[in-house]
């Protein structure tokens, strides 16, 4: 593979490479989550499966562990599991004035050229900087050297024929029906924040057309429509947004000849750590078997350790007969698994059952639970030796409590289904079939690595539970600097 013949890009990815001793040796960077090969992301953007390949690219900072120099990392996958590392993407075009390349998508036009589409932010104080701007960029056909488009802005709001968005107006998505191909772009004016439409008038990609808000709510509700991801799945319209708390899902239909999208069905997609959630900023894509795949970002990790920010496992999405949207991890997985414990048939009578030869810092577990008589049951993983302290994952039939954050929960039946995942300093966790879904980062002693189950008040009744440790899955680092 060869240097990228930007300066700019060359520049970014020397100062990524001297920073990944730093990263590869933090023991709490995770393993089998993606995470790029050093340094700030945030941000999954452009996601898509073409020819063979699923491209993930993100909001990466190649200069510190904070954010701040918004570039696009760029990896990709055949399986959704292992990660190739590529050369970044995008850098700002400092001589045109941009300061950082924000969040965006990826499409092949009609003529099959790949395209990125990104918010390009202009250099300047806050206060009076110019707008944003919607640019583009066309790919070479193996998908590594990107050239910023010759018709850009693609989209500028002096000229976009809309309302007059603050400059802030940004984050496009793009989506198909019918033939058409439609653009979505989060934006603010007066006292409304909404979801800007606009539709392709060629097949190049190049020419966009205002058709008004397809969704639309007073600001005294939501300040943004940050990155809004609009699609469709199981016959029915789903909006994603990022409105600077959990991300939220609305479910409902869309009016081909209205243009105006009308939810009947909305919540919280990753209930996360409260109102600074630890999953944010979601994208989607459709993978060979035409499953909507929902990838976001993982934030919240401790500074100064050579990276910071991750993806969250890839999640297939549905729709359930309620209408509300269900989340599992994609079964490639399973081909992490290592070694196996599994235990079935367990009375757990008010006590603490700690699982005997089951320890680890990369676990993956399935456990189904029968509350019984017992006022509240749970897991508690990364457990001291001592069984004194642990992370803790408690539903008493009314509340789910997950390391520290609670949501109101009611387990369908009488048997609560936990699928947990641990990876170092990550947890995740998809409750009932994937009913809902708890993200959190996790710093507990590195030596605690015990796995319990425990009933509280009465006894409760587990049915099955398996334990398997996982082997890691983020690229060698070693490869990364070879090819990069």
């Amino acid at each position: 593979m060869t240097l990228n013949a930007n300066p700019a890009i060359t520049q970014a990815m020397q100062s990524v490479l001297a920073a990944i001793p730093k990263a590869a040796a933090d023991p709490t960077r995770p393993v089998y989550h993606f995470c790029p090969p050093a340094l700030w992301m945030n941000d999954p953007n452009g996601t898509i499966y073409h020819n063979g390949y699923y491209h993930v690219f993100y909001q990466h900072n190649p200069y510190g562990d904070d954010w701040g120099h918004m570039h696009w990392g760029h990896a990709r996958s055949q399986d959704l599991v292992h990660w190739e590392h590529l050369p970044i993407a995008l850098a700002p075009s400092l001589e045109l004035g941009e300061a950082h390349i924000f969040s965006g998508c990826a499409r092949v036009n009609g003529q099959g050229e790949p395209l990125l589409f990104y918010t390009s932010v202009k250099s300047g104080p806050a206060a009076d900087r110019p707008p944003n701007e919607q640019w583009a960029a066309i790919g070479d056909a193996d998908w590594i050297t990107w050239q910023k488009h010759p018709a850009n802005p693609i989209l500028a709001l002096a000229t976009h024929g809309g309302p007059p968005f603050d400059r802030e107006w940004r984050d496009p998505f793009i989506f198909e029906e019918a033939g058409r191909t439609f653009m979505v772009v989060g934006g603010d004016y007066a006292d409304t924040a909404g979801v800007a439409l606009y539709e392709a008038e060629d097949a190049a990609l190049a020419h966009w057309h205002y058709r008004g808000l397809a969704y639309e709510k007073p600001r005294s509700e939501i300040l943004f429509f940050e990155c809004p991801n609009f699609f469709k799945v199981d016959g029915q319209w789903v909006l994603l947004i990022s409105p600077y708390k959990p991300v939220e899902y609305l479910v409902g239909s869309f009016d081909l000849t209205s243009l105006k999208f009308k939810p009947e069905t909305t919540g919280v997609l990753d209930a996360g750590f409260g109102e600074t959630p630890n999953y944010y900023a979601t994208n989607i894509l459709y993978d060979e078997q035409d499953r909507c795949i929902v990838l976001g970002w993982m934030r919240g990790f401790a500074k100064e350790h050579g990276w910071n920010g991750c993806l969250a496992l890839p999640r297939i999405l549905t729709i359930g007969p309620d209408g509300h949207p269900r989340q599992t991890p994609i079964p490639a997985l399973e081909q992490l698994r290592g070694r196996h414990a599994t235990f079935s048939d367990l009375n757990v009578a008010d006590s603490s059952h700690v699982l005997k030869d089951v320890w680890g810092d990369t676990l993956e577990i399935l456990a189904t639970i029968t509350l019984g008589d017992a006022q509240a049951v749970g897991l508690q993983v990364r457990c001291a030796a001592d069984g004194q302290q642990a992370i803790l994952i408690r539903y008493d039939g009314q509340i789910l409590h997950v390391a520290g954050t609670e949501i109101p929960y009611t387990v369908t039946g009488t048997q609560l289904k936990l699928h947990v995942f641990l990876d170092k300093s990550v947890m995740e966790i998809f409750v009932d079939d994937g009913r809902t879904a708890m993200t959190r980062v996790i710093y507990p002693p590195d030596e605690d690595l015990g796995v319990a189950v425990f009933a509280e008040g009465g006894n409760a009744h587990v049915a099955q539970l398996d334990v398997w440790t996982i082997q890691e899955a983020i690229p060698s680092l070693e490869k990364f600097t070879i090819s990069y």
